[in-house]
């Protein structure tokens, strides 16, 4: 699960259904979180993966996802 802090700082984020003890599935921030005065608990990450896949993690789904700092199976660059 993805905390606001990390949604402010961390630059690489990991999908839980495809990280596993060989590989994960690395996403990349690709531009800076937006977020709200009048929405403090919300929050929009723009990522990608590879050349051609973009996606936005936001609050609602940020249990599908992890910090690279925090990954459970120990993957970091």
């Amino acid at each position: 699960m993805i905390t606001k802090y990390q949604a402010l700082t961390a630059q690489r984020f990991h999908e839980d259904a495809t990280c596993t003890p060989a590989r994960a599935a690395t996403w990349r921030r690709n531009g800076a979180t937006q977020t709200w005065k009048t929405r403090p608990y919300d929050f929009r990450i723009p990522v990608k993966y590879g050349l051609y896949d973009y996606f936005q993690i936001t609050e609602t789904n940020a249990d599908q996802f992890h910090a690279e700092e925090d990954c459970p199976h120990g993957h970091k660059r």
